[in-house]
Formats: C-alpha cells, sequence, structure tokens
C-alpha cells in the first residue's frame, strides 16, 4: 500500500525533517493556485511524470514557472523520447494521482522504478514546496530537509539546469 498523507509527514518527522503543510483547496495545475503559492514562502514546484520509448520512467520536478521543453528534454537527460507516463502507471508505481504528482511521491516507489529529474533552482532553493501525496495541501522542507528525504528514500537526482536549456533554445533561434 502506498503512503497516505499524515504516513508521510510522520516518515519525515521521524527521518528529521522539518515542515510546514499548507491544506488548501484542490489544485490540478500549476496555474491554478496562484493566491495559494503567494501565502506560502519558498519555490513552488512543477512535477511531471513522464515514460520515455524505451519503458524507463522519470519524475521531473522543476521550478514553477520553468519551461520544460519535452521535445528536447530526453537529449539532456540522456532518455529515450519522452511522453507523459498514464494515471495508472503512476499510481502503481507513484501512489498518487494526477494533480497531486510530487517528488515526495518517490517514497512510494519501492522498486526504483522512477529516475528522478530536479531543477537546479530547486535543489538551490532554501525552501522547496511539494504536495504530500495529495493536490489538497503543500508541504514546505528546506532544501537539507529534502536533501536527507532524497537519501532516506535512496534517491540521487540527476540536476538540469531548465533555465540555462531555456537560453540555450533562444541563442540557437
Amino acid at each position: 500500500m502506498p503512503m497516505t498523507r499524515d504516513e508521510l509527514l510522520a516518515f519525515l518527522g521521524e527521518i528529521g525533517v522539518g515542515q510546514t503543510t499548507h491544506d488548501h483547496p484542490a489544485v490540478f495545475r500549476v496555474e491554478e493556485g496562484e493566491e495559494i503559492k503567494a501565502r506560502i514562502p519558498g519555490a513552488h514546484t512543477k512535477n511531471l511524470f513522464l515514460k520515455d520509448a524505451r519503458g524507463q520512467l522519470w519524475l521531473v520536478s522543476a521550478e514553477g514557472h520553468a519551461v520544460i521543453d519535452l521535445k528536447r528534454l530526453h537529449t539532456v537527460i540522456g532518455s529515450a523520447r519522452l511522453s507523459f507516463g498514464s494515471a495508472g502507471l503512476m499510481e502503481e508505481v507513484l501512489g498518487v494521482t494526477p494533480g497531486s504528482v510530487t517528488a515526495f511521491a518517490l517514497v512510494n516507489d519501492k522498486d526504483r522504478r522512477v529516475r528522478f529529474v530536479l531543477d537546479r533552482t530547486l535543489a538551490e532553493a532554501d525552501l522547496v514546496n511539494f504536495h504530500p501525496l495529495t493536490n489538497t495541501a503543500t508541504t514546505t522542507v528546506g532544501r537539507e530537509g529534502f536533501r536527507r528525504f532524497l537519501a532516506a528514500v535512496g534517491v540521487e537526482p540527476m540536476v538540469v539546469d531548465f533555465e540555462a536549456m531555456a537560453v540555450v533554445e533562444m541563442a540557437a533561434r
């Protein structure tokens, strides 16, 4: 069984990760929760569950305003061509439903089927915000706390500078 929100928050406490969780109405897309995010300090995120043409699963967590060019991303991360993973596969592997995709769902990937791509902006942010396995809340953790979470679940992120990728695209035109 995948972890619940309460189990995740308890796990964060067990591994020494301080957090603050804010309840709010369900948010399904990055653009929807602007007034909620305005009240919560730290970097806000967009999270994409992807599958490449060879069947490798990917979770991309980027700063909420980052531009992610899915047509080029595979060349940066060394994958086959990427497309969105199905809702059923997401639920099977990460234990979350569409709209609730989050880096915290890596806690449910017991077989380590997902490779994690982290935006450099988030990796360097003092505070980061992710859904706690449900899109009716936002959980804020510090940079070191997020690193401690990833280490506790055995995930080494691939850090990608999405801003530089966008600059390279503009310069190439």
